[in-house]
């Protein structure tokens, strides 16, 4: 049985984004230990460039918040699920630190293997979902990860609107196939 951790950068509690994440949780666990970080409530301060981390052995960020005890979780998994609403064309400012913080030590021997993207939005459709889609992307590239899907979901804008959305199934579909 592998590890999944699911990163969920959404600051609403209980909100679309953490509905979608939870439906692809449940799915993923008939095959997987899977853990839920709820970005929101760590304190991440942001990347300040100085590359100590890729400099150095170990994991070795200069900056001392939840990051030191979020790096073991996050490396020891066999796969990272990004889940985010769309936010201004783009991930969550919270997300983005973690992921900012993450470049360095994915540098280095992980177990991570895999990932999958879940989003949502409120626009209806259009282009909402270019930016954050190929920001993970290249990301799937460069760290030469397995992507396994990318749900992305328009039109859920207040917390609760996914509730009944055929997304929620197709989430839990993602998740057992990881």
């Amino acid at each position: 049985m592998g590890k999944i951790v699911v990163l969920v950068g959404s600051v609403r509690k209980g909100g679309n984004t953490q509905l979608l994440a939870e439906a692809f949780a449940e799915g993923a666990r008939q095959h997987h230990a899977v853990e839920l970080v709820y970005i929101a409530q760590q304190k991440i301060a942001p990347c300040t460039g100085c590359d100590t981390c890729r400099r150095k052995e170990g994991l070795c960020c200069v900056q001392q918040d939840d990051m030191q005890a979020l790096y073991p979780k996050i490396l020891q998994a066999d796969g990272i699920v990004i889940a985010s609403p769309v936010y201004v064309f783009g991930l969550t400012a919270q997300l983005k630190a973690l992921i900012d913080r993450l470049h360095g030590a994915m540098h280095k021997p992980t177990q991570v293997r895999k990932t999958a993207l879940l989003s949502v939005a409120a626009a209806p459709g259009g282009r909402a979902f270019e930016a954050v889609k190929l920001q993970y992307e290249i990301a799937v590239e460069y760290f030469h990860l397995e992507d396994k899907g990318v749900l992305l979901v328009p039109g859920v804008k207040n917390p609760g609107d996914i509730q009944g959305n055929p997304a929620l199934q197709e989430a839990y579909k993602l998740g057992a196939s990881m």
